[in-house]
């Protein structure tokens, strides 16, 4: 089968990924193998390519906003059958059995695998995951709609959940691309007023179109103070900027697997009970919960295509902020 593998992790702009033939993986009890239709391209495939995040396996295939189709079922496998539509996404395996996992916090589990990370992921022509991690799919959304679903929806979903925002008031996204771009729905839809920083005029147009209020770049005050904020570009230094916009006692969460570090600030940001908080992956019920919104709503997902042999140039148009809406490769 084709696949774009990892074997040293180099900066975007040196094509990282190699174009290459591996054999066709084979499921093991309690996995489906997919044929992969469509992935997404997450701005953590990005940090995987450049060496951001320590790799656990090399070489290693990226990717873990799947959508394909179930060709082959490991022993015990009951919940799909052959030709079923499937979603895999980052959270590959848990223990189950941590007090994490009891807890229903699986995301932190220290057990955790992750897809394209410790198993191989979705930039490829199949892939093999554990049953218990995959999703039947909105039969109302295209292959190339339902990837960015998987990770840029199921990630936005849970830090606008960790946000504390209610219906009715005011949030602030920095950054606005693939999560951002649903998470403005997910707001709007709850009535909430969206305010949008980045520095992209395309991006902010599109914004305008999915319905904030107003757009501006992270120095610029928003009109009045947020009640909640959301931070997915990986920037330290708009925390301090977000924090000033933000109300006493409102929550910032901060989406990305990873961030620069934080600059020095006054404790007078965070005084008057404002929280600070990450997020971190995701859980089943999160996948789950953003599905069944996803088809409610119905969430509007802009999509721009690549071949799968374009992965590289997908990764530097998304370092770039090139990439309007979400980036997916067709396999």
């Amino acid at each position: 089968m084709r696949a774009m593998l990892l074997e040293k992790p180099r900066p975007a702009v040196e094509n990282p990924l190699r174009l290459t033939e591996l054999p066709m993986p084979e499921p093991a009890p309690g996995e489906i193998r997919v044929r992969v239709r469509a992935c997404g391209v997450c701005h953590t495939d990005l940090h995987v390519v450049e060496g951001d995040l320590p790799l656990p396996k090399l070489p290693v295939v990226p990717g873990h906003q799947i959508v394909g189709t179930v060709d082959a079922l490991g022993a015990g496998v009951n919940d799909f059958r052959h030709g079923d539509r499937v979603g895999v996404p980052w959270l590959n395996s848990t223990c189950g059995e941590c007090v994490y996992c009891r807890k229903g916090l699986e995301n932190l589990c220290g057990r955790a695998q992750f897809t394209g990370f410790h198993a191989d992921g979705g930039y490829a022509e199949a892939m093999v995951a554990p049953a218990a991690f995959a999703y039947a799919l909105p039969a109302s959304y295209s292959d190339l709609e339902a990837a960015p679903l998987l990770c840029a929806g199921v990630i936005g979903y849970r830090a606008l959940k960790l946000s504390n925002l209610q219906p009715g008031e005011r949030l602030g996204l920095y950054g606005f691309g693939a999560s951002a771009h649903i998470v403005i729905q997910i707001a709007r839809h709850r009535g909430c007023e969206v305010c949008v920083f980045t520095r992209a005029e395309s991006h902010r147009q599109l914004a305008r179109q999915l319905g904030a209020v107003w757009t501006g770049t992270a120095g610029e005050p928003p009109p009045a103070p947020l009640d909640a904020a959301i931070i997915f570009a990986p920037a330290g230094g708009l925390v301090p900027q977000a924090l000033r916009a933000l109300r006493k006692g409102g929550t910032l969460a901060l989406a990305g697997i990873t961030m620069s570090s934080l600059p020095e600030m006054d404790y007078q940001l965070l005084y008057h009970e404002r929280i600070l908080r990450s997020v971190a992956n995701s859980t089943r019920e999160d996948v789950r919960s953003l599905l069944r919104l996803a088809a409610e709503v119905p969430l509007r997902i802009q999509i721009e295509p690549f071949q799968l042999p374009e992965a590289n140039h997908a990764l530097q148009n998304l370092k770039s902020s090139r990439i309007h809406g979400a980036g997916v490769l067709v396999i």
